[in-house]
């Protein structure tokens, strides 16, 4: 079972956990401001006002069914043995307003959606009528009802749905395509939200390269960026590609001017120990940056702060990832997303966890809480976590397989196979659900 290690709780004292680096970043973001766009371009987003209907739906009571529509009273005593005759005065297609009403003794043929005639209260559906004998070309005047009916039945009431005046989508709401069908509904081709966050993507290094570029010694093809960018728009945010860029100090500082008009700027490289102290000094001589070891594993190093000074007419935040590009995406998965999401307008900031069985080991030397990529699967009731192969900071192949993220605590040596976990759900594939 799980092995605590009661010394863990001493290490790395002057680390911050995961929640307090969080916290920190999470309390310095607003959110976006308000501004209309299409319907159709509002998948995604978080709508910023409350929203009331300016009409009734459906706008008037209408038929539920294909069938006639008559009076209730006509055909209490209507049977199989003994059919009810009804006059026919006309028939109402979906659409268009009948110029005529249903009187004693009388029905309208009625399609599906179509409005109620003056007089008529209930809808009797052609499979309870003679009208599968009818010869279609030669409908006779009379219809034979075979089946009472109560007042109202098979009609939708005019503002059965929405009422003219109704706060029907409140400031907060997520937009899903139901919310847009609605919306649509309602005769809106705008709706308000809170706008996506610009975000701005540095990559620091003299060693990357450009995928596609040829492919040269000592050089990486350069991960960070297009993962980082993805990430981004996974989580909301509008990626803006600020490129490559290399250990060079004017060259930096140019650069983090460039990305200071946009809402957010995340970097990778340049926060660790080890890192060229260009990389800090840059980022530093642009504002305010604080320099964190976090109590997580992979994805120790981390920056954050406000560029621009005290003077500046926009203060930007910056968050710095570590370059490995396991610890980029995992540092982003712990703070750069929960604060895009934050940005939008979302309520619930983080990815959902679960329970699972973990089936072999996660390891934890240090003390820092160990977040191991697994893969998760359904096993009957209960799920199973499998780790990915190694757990290398370097090793993005174990990433790119994963579902889920398995927590070994801060306290805990090791996680053994048998051991429940919290896992975070990365991905429901369908067949885990």
């Amino acid at each position: 079972m799980t092995k605590q290690n009661q010394s863990h709780s001493h290490y790395h004292a002057d680390m911050l956990s995961v929640e307090e680096a969080r916290e920190i970043i999470l309390s310095s973001l607003d959110v976006m401001d308000s501004i209309q766009i299409p319907l159709g371009a509002s998948l995604g987003m978080v709508i910023s006002e409350d929203i009331c209907s300016p009409i009734d739906i459906p706008p008037l009571n209408n038929s539920a069914m294909d069938g006639y529509a008559v009076k209730s009273k006509d055909i209490q005593n209507a049977s199989e043995t003994n059919p009810v005759t009804l006059t026919i005065v006309g028939t109402i297609p979906a659409g268009e307003l009948p110029e005529f009403s249903v009187g004693s003794g009388t029905g309208a043929r009625i399609m599906t959606g179509a409005p109620i005639p003056r007089g008529a209260d209930t809808v009797v559906p052609f499979e309870e009528t003679t009208e599968s004998t009818f010869d279609q070309p030669k409908r006779p005047e009379s219809v034979g009802i075979y089946q009472a009916a109560r007042k109202g039945t098979y009609i939708r009431p005019a503002g059965g749905d929405v009422k003219k005046g109704q706060s029907i989508l409140l400031k907060g709401t997520d937009i899903h395509p139901q919310t847009i069908a609605l919306l649509a509904s309602m005769g809106f081709s705008k709706v308000p939200v809170y706008r996506k966050p610009e975000v701005a993507v540095l990559s620091t290094g003299n060693e990357l390269i450009e995928p596609g570029s040829k492919p040269t010694p000592g050089k990486i093809f350069d991960s960070n960026t297009l993962g980082i960018m993805a990430s981004i728009e996974a989580a909301g945010g509008n990626p803006k590609n600020l490129g490559i860029v290399r250990d060079n100090l004017s060259d930096l500082e140019t650069r983090i001017k460039e990305a200071m008009s946009s809402d957010l700027v995340v970097t990778s490289a340049g926060v660790s120990v080890g890192d060229y102290d260009i990389v800090k000094q840059a980022l530093a001589r642009q504002g305010v940056l604080n320099f964190w070891s976090v109590r997580m594993r992979p994805a120790k190093p981390l920056a954050f702060g406000m560029l621009g000074n005290d003077e500046s007419d926009q203060r930007t935040p910056l968050i710095g990832l570590p370059g490995n590009p396991v610890s980029s995406l995992m540092a982003f998965e712990q703070f750069c997303r929960p604060s895009i999401r934050k940005m939008i307008g979302k309520k619930h900031l983080a990815r959902p966890t679960i329970q699972a069985t973990l089936t072999d080991y996660i390891h934890n030397d240090d003390g820092r809480r160990v977040y191991a990529r697994v893969t998760v699967e359904r096993d009957g009731e209960h799920y199973k976590a499998t780790t990915t192969g190694s757990q290398g900071s370097n090793i993005l192949s174990s990433f790119a397989i994963a579902t889920g993220l398995a927590i070994c605590p801060e306290a805990d040596s090791q996680k053994e196979p048998g051991d429940s976990v919290e896992v975070v759900m990365l991905h429901w594939p369908e067949e885990q659900i």
